[in-house]
């Protein structure tokens, strides 16, 4: 496979990113996470037992770091302090691990980003050497500047945390994808296939998801779903849609040499 996906100087065959949360146990969580194809699992630090809590089952023996790459991320934070603090656990607990995902909060009814302190946390995160991708709104001109702080992966939101809305503004995500130089990825609102495919169409570089997939009546299902869906969104961008062409109708087959 050529078209892979590049974060941090590693390449991937899948650019369907999944969260580990809100399944009914660790067992579902490896059926639905094999069921997407994905490679990269995002990790909610204050939420899941990589091995901080003694005794209790670790996602860890379920998901193997030799088998996922674990990407620990900073779900619950509201502060930069707090994020970086929460990711320099993360780093402890999985041998000197880099690749991150900086997420901080704004309030806890939207979960929107808190871009202020999501930049000043970007900035402490990288000169420490951590490969940040990075959770945002999607304005344009914030994601230059994360990127231009240093962030591996820009991950602007769709619509909100868990809310299943799916692409609101694509025109704001072309923006980004236009002006960026690093990977950008879908980070939240995602809520079925369609919008998934969408966002890929759109040429974004990969989507990351949780909620859609475990709170579906049939998680693994859809967790298959949505494999399905990267790989047709992205397989379409590539190969370019049509124009649209408004009130011009143009016959699907040719009109001379017609039997008359």
């Amino acid at each position: 496979m050529t078209d892979q996906l590049v974060i941090a100087g590693k390449t991937y065959g899948s650019r369907l990113l999944v969260g580990t949360g809100k399944y009914q146990d660790f067992q579902e969580t490896r059926a639905a996470i094999d069921a997407s194809g994905a490679q990269i699992v995002t990790v909610a630090i204050r939420r899941t037992n990589i091995g901080q809590t003694v005794g209790e089952p670790s996602l860890l023996d379920y998901l193997p770091p030799e088998e996922f790459t674990y990407l620990p991320n900073t779900a619950g934070c509201y502060t930069a302090d707090d994020a970086v603090r929460t990711l320099r656990l993360a780093r402890e607990l999985l041998d000197g691990h880099n690749l991150v995902k900086l997420e901080v909060l704004g309030d806890p009814n939207t979960l929107y980003p808190n871009v202020i302190e999501t930049i000043a946390a970007a900035k402490t995160l990288v000169k420490e050497g951590f490969d940040v991708m990075v959770y945002t709104s999607d304005d344009p001109i914030i994601a230059k500047q994360l990127e231009d702080i240093g962030c591996c992966a820009v991950m602007p939101l769709a619509s909100l945390i868990g809310s299943g809305m799916g692409i609101l503004n694509p025109w704001n995500l072309e923006i980004i994808i236009d002006n960026a130089s690093v990977p950008v990825l879908v980070d939240a609102g995602v809520g079925t296939a369609s919008d998934a495919a969408i966002a890929m169409e759109l040429g974004c570089a990969g989507i990351l998801m949780n909620t859609a997939i475990a709170s579906a009546n049939q998680p693994i299902l859809m967790a298959s779903a949505m494999k399905k869906a990267v790989e047709a969104g992205r397989e379409a961008y590539l190969a370019g849609r049509m124009a649209k062409k408004l009130y011009m109708a143009s016959p699907s087959s040719p009109t001379t040499g017609m039997i008359a």
